[in-house]
C-alpha cells in the first residue's frame, strides 16, 4: 500500500511558492496564470523574499518538509531565485536534511542549463506540464512544445533529478480507449515513479468555456470519461503505479510529500500572488489568501485571514482525506467537528459500495472516489 494507515494527526509543515508567469495561457487553464511582456526579476526575488520573512514572523519556527515551486511555470525563474528562495525558508524556519523541493516545469522552458542549475539551486524533485504525448492533441490544448520536445525534456530530467513526475490530461474529445492505453501504457514506460493524470474539464472563465458554447467542440461523455478513469487506474496498479490519490499514480514510496501534506490536512504556508495557506498560529487554524493579481500582490500582498471554526476544518479535512487511498480517521474528524460522522450515512453508503470502513478509517471505494462530490454531499449534508 503507497501511503501508510498510520493517522497522520499532524501530517507537517509545507510550503508552496507561486510563480505567475508563463508563457502562454493554455485554453483548459484556471490556474492564476498570467502572460507579461517583462517580468522584473530583482523585484520578484526581492518580494518573495519579504513574504517568507513576514509569514515566519507569524508563525515561529517549523520545521519544513517540503517546497513546492508552482505556477504559472517556475521554471521560467533565475535558478538564483530559486535557490534565495530556498535558503531564505531554511533561514527563517527549519528545513529538514531530506525537504522534498519541487519545480514544475514545462518542455517548452526547460534546457539543460536551467535544470542543472536548479539541481544546484537545492531543487530535487521536478514535475513536467507534458499533457499529451501526440502533436495534434498538444496544439488543441494550446500546448507550445512537440511530442518530441516533451519526451527528450523527460530525458533530460531524469539526468539531474532522483525523482521525476509528470501530468496528462485525457479524456480529450474524440480520444479512444485504445488509443489512451497506447499512450498511458508510454508514459509508464517514460515515468520514473509518480504520474498525475487529470481528466479533461472545462472550467468557467476558460478558452475551452468559450470555445464550447460556441460549439467548436464537444467534451467527451460523463460515462465515456468514467471508463478511461476505470482503465488508468487498472493499467496503473497492474504496472506497480496504483493511484494513492484520485488524480495521483506512485511507486510505493514514491508519493508526493507535499501534496499529502494538504490531503491529510497540514499546516502550509502560501507564498506569492493567488497562494493559500493553513496556518496554525495560537491554538487555531487560519486561511490565508495572497491578492491574486501579480501587480495588486506586489502592492499588498495578503487579501484575507481568517479563522476556522472546527466544523470548517473538519468539512475541509473530510473533503481533502477522502481523495486519497488511505481515507481520514472517523476520531479525528470526530474531535474537529465536535461531534461523529452520522454512522447511519457512512452505513448507507458503504452498503452502496461507495465508502468501506476498517475499524477508525473511513475510505472512498473506486467506485466512490469516482463519484466523490455525491458521497462528500451526503455525509455532510
Amino acid at each position: 500500500m503507497p501511503v501508510s494507515h498510520t493517522e497522520h494527526s499532524n501530517p507537517g509543515f509545507a510550503v508552496y511558492v507561486h510563480w505567475p508567469f508563463c508563457l502562454s495561457k493554455c485554453p483548459y487553464c484556471d490556474f492564476n496564470s498570467h502572460v507579461r511582456e517583462s517580468v522584473d526579476q530583482a523585484q520578484w526575488r526581492s518580494a518573495l523574499l519579504a513574504e517568507i520573512d513576514a509569514t515566519a514572523a507569524e508563525t515561529g519556527k517549523r520545521r519544513v518538509q517540503s517546497i513546492f515551486f508552482g505556477g504559472g511555470t517556475p521554471s521560467l525563474m533565475p535558478p538564483a531565485t530559486v535557490g534565495a528562495i530556498i535558503s531564505q525558508i531554511a533561514a527563517r524556519w527549519e528545513l529538514d536534511a531530506d525537504a522534498e523541493i519541487t519545480l514544475e516545469a514545462n518542455p517548452t522552458s526547460v534546457e539543460a542549463g536551467k535544470l542543472s542549475g536548479f539541481a544546484a539551486a537545492g531543487v530535487n524533485r521536478v514535475s513536467l506540464g507534458v499533457q499529451a504525448l501526440n502533436d495534434a492533441d498538444l496544439k488543441f490544448l494550446g500546448r507550445g512544445h512537440s511530442a518530441t520536445e516533451a519526451i527528450a525534456a523527460v530525458d533530460l530530467a531524469r539526468r539531474f533529478f532522483l525523482r521525476m513526475s509528470f501530468d496528462l490530461i485525457y479524456a480529450r474529445p474524440g480520444q479512444t480507449p485504445a488509443g489512451w492505453q497506447a499512450e498511458l501504457r508510454a508514459a509508464i514506460a517514460m515515468a520514473a515513479d509518480h504520474l498525475s493524470l487529470y481528466q479533461l474539464t472545462i472550467e468557467p472563465g476558460t478558452g475551452f468555456e468559450g470555445a464550447v458554447r460556441r460549439g467548436q467542440f464537444t467534451p467527451m461523455q460523463g460515462d465515456m470519461a468514467a471508463d478511461l478513469y476505470e482503465m488508468t487506474q487498472e493499467i496503473c496498479g497492474a504496472e506497480g503505479l496504483p493511484a494513492y490519490e484520485i488524480s495521483n499514480h506512485a511507486r510505493p514510496g514514491a508519493e508526493s510529500r507535499h501534496n499529502l501534506v494538504y490531503w491529510r490536512y497540514g499546516e502550509y504556508a502560501g507564498i506569492g500572488p493567488g497562494a493559500h495557506g493553513r496556518l496554525h498560529l495560537d491554538g487555531r487554524v487560519y486561511a490565508t489568501a495572497n491578492f491574486r493579481k501579480p501587480e495588486r500582490w506586489l502592492e499588498a500582498g495578503r487579501e484575507t485571514c481568517g479563522m476556522l471554526s472546527g466544523r470548517d476544518q473538519s468539512i475541509e479535512m473530510l473533503m481533502m482525506g477522502l481523495r486519497l487511498l488511505d481515507g481520514v480517521s472517523t476520531a479525528r474528524y470526530a474531535a474537529l467537528a465536535g461531534a461523529p460522522l452520522s454512522s447511519a450515512i457512512v452505513q448507507e453508503l458503504c452498503d452502496q459500495n461507495l465508502l468501506s470502513q476498517t475499524g477508525d478509517r473511513v475510505k472512498a471505494t473506486p467506485r466512490g472516489r469516482l463519484l466523490l462530490d455525491g458521497v462528500l454531499a451526503r455525509l455532510l449534508g
